[in-house]
């Protein structure tokens, strides 16, 4: 969708351009020069606000806002599923049983079944050491609650760092291009005598450095920022529904109760039916 984003941003802004007699081409002569002076400025700007990491992040986290789509339906079921058959393991076979999967998910059977899971490595690390640590010592539920949710604020602090870094930028484009402008404007009061057509085709070399800074801002770099902190909270969602699993499992609660406490924290959108759960364990109970 962020792709068919971009396209509806072009052709709306370019499109209406067009249709009222403006020309392609003076926008893309001056396009060229205004983007190096007004992105190159915007990106020393970031890099000298942000240590590098958060740089890092920050790129790869909006090129992942116009990829993903965050966690779908289908994900969540594999995920309950996944938990349940987990679960069950435990309760037949104890901490024995389970040991040789938390220690090495890569090479469990169990784990490898359920690829949206296993892509998905802060899960993968916040289910198996959360796991690690109940199994070696006396934890409550509530011990195992406060445990988790302050590591999902703690998995996602960088990330929201990154995705305000982000908005950052889109808060400076529009000043940036108004920089561009003015620095068209002074090359324009040189050339003052040599006609009024070279005149007004400097000046309108200027005003599209005004408006490429307002366009990125408000049609690109903020919109991407919007689509980061909302993949952060899809994220988050996924982790919560896993806590809420681990914590039904301290308190004791059977497999397939877990497995509904979990399904009864997914977000209304994406949430599977209890049919669809129900028919989802009785596959794993079938394959058993």
């Amino acid at each position: 969708m962020g792709f068919v984003g971009i396209l509806i941003v072009f052709a709306t802004v370019f499109g209406g351009y067009m249709a009222g007699g403006g020309q392609m081409g003076v926008i893309i002569h001056a396009a060229v020069l205004e983007m190096v002076i007004i992105g190159g400025a915007a990106f020393g700007a970031y890099v000298i606000a942000n240590p590098l990491k958060i740089v890092k992040m920050g790129i790869k986290l909006a090129i992942k806002a116009m990829t993903n789509k965050g966690p779908q339906k289908k994900d969540y079921v594999e995920l309950c599923q996944m938990m349940f058959q987990i679960f069950q393991v435990l309760r037949k076979e104890g901490p024995q049983g389970i040991e040789k999967h938390i220690e090495n998910p890569e090479q469990s059977d169990i784990f490898k079944a359920y690829p949206s899971f296993m892509h998905n490595h802060h899960a993968v690390h916040f289910l198996c050491d959360t796991m690690k640590i109940t199994l070696s010592a006396e934890l409550s539920q509530y011990d195992v609650d406060d445990l988790l949710s302050a590591d999902i604020k703690g998995i996602h602090a960088e990330e929201h760092l990154a995705q305000h870094a982000v908005a950052a930028v889109a808060g400076g484009f529009p000043g940036l291009g108004i920089v561009a402008a003015v620095l068209g404007i002074v090359k324009t009061m040189g050339k003052l005598s040599e006609g009024t057509e070279v005149i007004g085709a400097s000046v309108a070399h200027a005003l599209v450095g005004t408006m490429l800074g307002v366009f990125c801002a408000y049609g690109f770099i903020e919109p991407t920022a919007t689509k980061m902190a909302a993949d952060i909270e899809s994220e988050g969602r996924y982790l919560e529904v896993i806590k809420a699993a681990m914590v039904a499992c301290q308190r004791g609660a059977p497999p397939i109760v877990c497995v509904e406490f979990a399904r009864r924290s997914i977000m209304p959108e994406e949430r599977p039916s209890f049919d669809e759960i129900d028919k989802a364990t009785k596959e794993i109970k079938k394959a058993a």
